[in-house]
């Protein structure tokens, strides 16, 4: 992740989280996929084991989820948490952008 950083310009990468498509950018699309993925299968795992249909807490509680296994990782290697850490920041700010100028 961090060691693997390249100095390329970013490009856009279309992804799907729990129905919803997103585009965002980033140095690396592949792992912009993977996390992506992730992030989606924490939504429907949480989803299948809620009684709620509402996306949006839906998005929450995977989100905690995520936040706790994060957590685990920074205890268990600081260095490693923390570039997890900046690169989750750098996508939720590219979604968080896209949604600002698209308005959804």
């Amino acid at each position: 992740m961090a060691g693997t950083r390249r100095n390329t310009p970013s490009e856009y990468v279309t992804v799907e989280i729990y129905d919803q498509t997103y585009h965002l950018s980033g140095q690396e699309p592949e792992h912009i996929r993977e996390l992506a993925a992730r992030v989606d299968a924490k939504m429907r795992a949480v989803a299948a084991h809620s009684t709620t249909a509402d996306s949006l807490r839906v998005a929450v509680l995977a989100a905690l989820n995520l936040a706790d296994e994060l957590s685990l990782a920074t205890e268990a290697d600081p260095r490693l948490g923390h570039a997890r850490t900046a690169n989750l920041r750098g996508l939720l700010d590219s979604v968080l952008e896209e949604e600002r100028k698209t308005g959804s």
